[in-house]
Order: C-alpha cells, then sequence, then structure tokens
C-alpha cells in the first residue's frame, strides 16, 4: 500500500509540475506576444509603412502633414476638423491671407467624427498651444438623432489605432454601446496587429510596391492634397416635393446622387438624445484639451445640403454645441452664414460641395473666422445662445454632464 500511495503521490506531484509548466508557457507566449506588438505597432516602425490610401494611413498621413506645416507657418495658423462634408480647400481660404491674416490648414478625414477628431488634436498640438483657433466643421448646432448610432461606428478604431495608447484602450472600448463592438474595440487596441491584418497581408505581398508607394506619398502627399479639385458634377436642376418627399432628378445623376438626396428627404427619426451624449463626452474632450489655452475652439454650421430641409421635417429636441457657446475659448459662428451656397448647382450630390461650391465657401470660410477673431471675446458666441447658468457653469467644468444622458444611454 505504501508504494502505491507513493506512486500515487508523485503522479500527482508530476500533474502539478506539467499545469505549472504549461501556465509558465502560456505566460510567455503572452508576453512574447504583447512585446512582439508593441515593437511593431506601439512605435513608429510598422505605421511608417501604412498603405496611405487605407484609413488609418489616411489618418496617419493627415496628422503628419499639419504637423509639418505648424514648422513652416506662424502664430495666426487655423486648423479644421470635419468629415466629408466639411468640403473646402485651404489653398483657396489661404488666397485671402493677406487680407484675413490666417493660414488654414485641414486635420479632418473623411468618415470621423468628434470621436476622432480628439485623438487627432491630442497627438497633434499635445500642449494645445499651436494653433489661433481650431475648427469644427458640424451639419447642425442642434442635436437630431438619425438612424445610425454614432457611438458604434467602428471605424472609428481604424482611423485612430496608431493613436491608441495604453490609458486609452478600456475608455476607448466603453465607448461603444453595442457588447460586440466594445470587445472589437478591446481587443483591437490591446493587440493592435489584429487590426493591422490585413494591411500586412497586403505589404508581404509586394514588399517593394508598398514601400516605393509610401515613399512617393511621403514626398507629395502634402502637395497632392493641397492642390485637389473636386468634381464639377452638380445636381443643377434638382426639385424636391417636400409634402410628398419626392425628388425631380437632372437628366444623368447616378445612384450615389439618388441616395444622398433621399438622404436628406429622409423622414424625422426617434429622439433619444445618443448624438447629444456623444457630442458632450467627445466634444467635451477637446474642449478641456484647450481649456485654458490661448486656441478659440470654433464650431461652424456648414452647408446643410443641395436643398435645405424645411423646420417642420427636423424633430430637434437639444443643442448641445449651444450648450458650449459660453466656455470660456469657444464661439460658434454665425448659423447662417452659409446657407447661401445651400443651392444645388453647387453640390456634386445630396450633401457634399462640388468644386463650385468649394470656390465659394473657402473664402467665406476664411473671412467668417477672421471677423471672429478679430472681436473681442465676451464670453458669447456669435449666435444665440441656449443653456441655464448654471448648465453653462456645468459644461466649463465637465460638458458630459450637462445632461443626465451619458454613454450608455438610448
Amino acid at each position: 500500500m505504501t508504494g502505491v500511495g507513493t506512486v500515487q503521490t508523485e503522479r500527482r506531484k508530476s500533474r502539478g509540475r506539467g499545469v505549472r509548466h504549461a501556465a509558465t508557457a502560456i505566460l510567455l507566449a503572452f508576453a512574447c506576444l504583447f512585446g512582439l506588438d508593441s515593437l511593431l505597432f506601439r512605435t513608429s516602425l510598422y505605421p511608417s509603412i501604412l498603405q496611405p490610401d487605407s484609413s488609418t494611413g489616411e489618418f496617419e498621413m493627415t496628422l503628419r502633414r499639419e504637423k509639418q506645416a505648424q514648422a513652416k507657418n506662424g502664430d495666426n495658423l487655423i486648423v479644421t476638423l470635419g468629415d466629408s462634408r466639411f468640403a473646402y480647400s485651404p489653398k483657396l481660404a489661404n488666397a485671402v491671407t493677406a487680407e484675413t491674416g490666417l493660414v488654414f490648414g485641414h486635420a479632418g478625414v473623411a468618415g470621423t467624427d468628434a470621436r476622432s477628431w480628439y485623438y487627432m488634436l491630442r497627438d497633434l498640438d499635445p500642449k494645445a498651444s499651436r494653433y489661433r483657433a481650431v475648427v469644427l466643421g458640424v451639419p447642425d448646432y442642434d442635436d437630431e438623432d438619425e438612424p445610425f448610432n454614432p457611438w458604434d461606428d467602428i471605424r472609428a478604431l481604424h482611423y485612430t489605432i496608431v493613436r491608441l495608447r495604453w490609458t486609452d484602450i478600456i475608455p476607448f472600448a466603453l465607448s461603444f454601446q453595442d457588447p460586440h463592438l466594445k470587445w472589437e474595440a478591446l481587443r483591437g487596441s490591446t493587440l493592435k496587429g489584429i487590426i493591422f491584418q490585413r494591411d500586412i497581408q497586403e505589404f508581404l505581398a509586394n514588399p517593394k510596391k508598398r514601400l516605393t508607394y509610401v515613399e512617393l506619398c511621403r514626398l507629395h502627399w502634402a502637395d497632392w492634397t493641397y492642390d485637389y479639385q473636386e468634381t464639377t458634377r452638380s445636381l443643377a436642376g434638382l426639385e424636391i416635393d417636400w409634402k410628398t418627399r419626392t425628388a425631380k432628378f437632372p437628366p444623368g445623376v447616378d445612384q450615389d446622387q439618388r441616395d444622398t438626396v433621399n438622404y436628406i428627404m429622409r423622414e424625422p427619426w426617434p429622439q433619444t438624445g445618443r448624438l447629444a451624449a456623444f457630442r458632450r463626452l467627445w466634444f467635451g474632450k477637446i474642449l478641456r484639451h484647450y481649456r485654458g489655452s490661448r486656441t478659440k475652439v470654433i464650431f461652424v454650421r456648414l452647408p446643410s445640403g443641395a436643398l435645405p430641409r424645411p423646420a417642420w421635417l427636423d424633430h430637434k429636441i437639444s443643442s448641445s454645441i449651444r450648450e458650449f457657446a459660453k466656455i470660456p475659448n469657444v464661439m460658434l459662428a454665425d448659423e447662417h452664414a452659409f446657407e447661401s451656397l445651400e443651392r444645388p448647382e453647387l453640390f456634386k450630390d445630396g450633401i457634399h460641395l462640388n468644386r463650385s461650391g468649394i470656390a465659394v465657401f473657402s473664402p467665406m470660410l476664411a473671412r467668417e473666422i477672421s471677423r471672429m477673431l478679430a472681436k473681442p471675446l465676451t464670453g458669447h458666441s456669435d449666435s444665440a445662445s441656449s443653456g441655464s447658468p448654471a448648465a453653462v457653469a456645468q459644461a466649463a467644468r465637465d460638458p458630459r454632464k450637462i445632461s443626465p444622458a451619458g454613454p450608455g444611454s438610448r
């Protein structure tokens, strides 16, 4: 019996050693994985050879271009951020620099939103001191929820992945509402190689071609984008019967033009407050970044579309942006300043300006920003501000707490 007991004891010890060895091997494997991931993707090693035409690559090329612009321009530098609807030409805005005294650069990327703009600005201007003003382009100062939930736009993970730090992982992942997207953001921001999988595969398929193209873009991308001219196509002749929400299209329109016009004719969507909560969080982060700095944060209401929606079709229950209006350093451009551009002949589709529209809008924007910055800052915006004094005071402390609606509200 003693011999049997000894054998069983040895077997238990052996199994214990096996478990410990397996656990150690797993821990070492994870450590190596995290180490390799950090070496490749949390340094400039792999990001320096990203595909420039990818969402991540374009975001990084934009940041690099605007960093270089900082070194070339003086203290009257203006940076603008927005999505594809903020269609203007810095080159045309700078054509009136002799009049405005301002130099414009655009750090906006198509498809991005305030969440991505925050990470762009945090690394573009870490000391919150480089710009005379940061101009944020939005389609409306009022909050109106649409079918798409801004909290769950997973594209933000791909735009900002290079910019995400270890300390960003948890708050970034929690900023999504869908549990599956929370996990995707958590996993991707922890092991960045997951997000770069497709890019790595394309690189390995033809490394020489990638490296040549990256070098070409590094040399010329700033000039290409600065000199870019939008298409001349337009919606001239478009008519909309708002009562029946039907459109009479001009000849030759394509599906994209039809879809974007149908978008501006959409029915009002049920209002939950989620857009307002999203804006309060992410614009609030931007405002806190610039709190106490010389930089003004200016909101601009962009031309809304080829034909403006009638007010009776909108259900607007709040205006988070107006709530920011009396915070020090925050200004709102006249929300009617660019309504004269809302004409079919100035739009390439339902919501994007064409070349003619950009040619008119760009100097108008430059002059409007110059006019605003020339005025003494009295704590009031150029447009009517809503919100009680208590709400404004609360916004200055923490813009997220203006409303009980938070990141998890639906």
